[in-house]
């Protein structure tokens, strides 16, 4: 992705988190998306970008034809113990007709203002019937990661949304434990998702095959390394 796209991601540092939103322009058979929140999820939910940083913002130009390119910058690096990340994308996703579709893409996540390697990430997704299945592979400077995601939204018994994701991660060098070595481990998690009164709740349970001591190795996608419940609340505003 070229440089000046940093320009604009700039330009998104005088809006203000709390009122976040996407600035949409149809420019010819394009379509730009200019904002502070994340405007696609790729891969049908497989790849979502997150905002962990106070300043964050990114820019999307998709075709007609089903053509996509954009960057996204979950932290420009202002704040304290925040570094700039720049997660640049490119993909193709595209309707077979109302009840299936695929997509096909790239992200390339790059810290360039830290000695950190960059590292990529190839994915695919289809939706079948409303339901969402995806594909995911990552080559981390410290590990590769290969991702299965289901999101069967297109049957919800009593209105309750089931996602599942699981992801195997193969670490380029053993890490030591206590009584051996971890050289690769898994994690998975699923989430119930229903909304009520206008929230959206999401209870979701994760875990992976490491505990005890050989958690000192984990470096998955969960939060914790061991079996944890979350009870998440949220509610949109505009």
């Amino acid at each position: 992705m070229l440089k000046p796209f940093l320009f604009l991601l700039a330009s998104l540092l005088a809006c203000s988190v709390a009122n976040a939103q996407i600035f949409q322009r149809e420019l010819g058979d394009f379509d730009l998306k200019l904002g502070t929140s994340p405007s696609r999820s790729m891969a049908q939910g497989l790849v979502k970008p997150s905002s962990t940083g106070s300043f964050h913002g990114g820019l999307d130009l998709s075709h007609d034809s089903g053509f996509y390119v954009g960057q996204w910058s979950p932290s420009v690096g202002l704040s304290p113990g925040n570094n700039l990340e720049v997660d640049s994308y490119v993909g193709f996703k595209q309707p077979f007709d109302h009840s299936l579709g695929y997509e096909v893409g790239m992200i390339h996540y790059s810290y360039p203002t830290v000695e950190t390697l960059d590292s990529q990430e190839f994915f695919g997704g289809l939706t079948l019937l409303g339901s969402r299945f995806g594909a995911a592979f990552s080559n981390d400077p410290d590990k590769q990661n290969s991702t299965v995601f289901a999101d069967l939204s297109g049957n919800q018994p009593f209105g309750i949304g089931v996602s599942m994701k699981y992801t195997t991660h193969q670490l380029n060098a053993p890490v030591s434990v206590e009584g051996g070595y971890v050289g690769s481990f898994t994690d998975w998690s699923v989430t119930l998702s229903r909304p009520f009164m206008g929230i959206d709740l999401d209870l979701i349970y994760s875990d992976s095959s490491l505990s005890g001591s050989d958690c000192s190795a984990y470096s998955g996608h969960n939060s914790q390394c061991d079996g944890l419940v979350t009870l998440k609340a949220q509610h949109a505003f505009y």
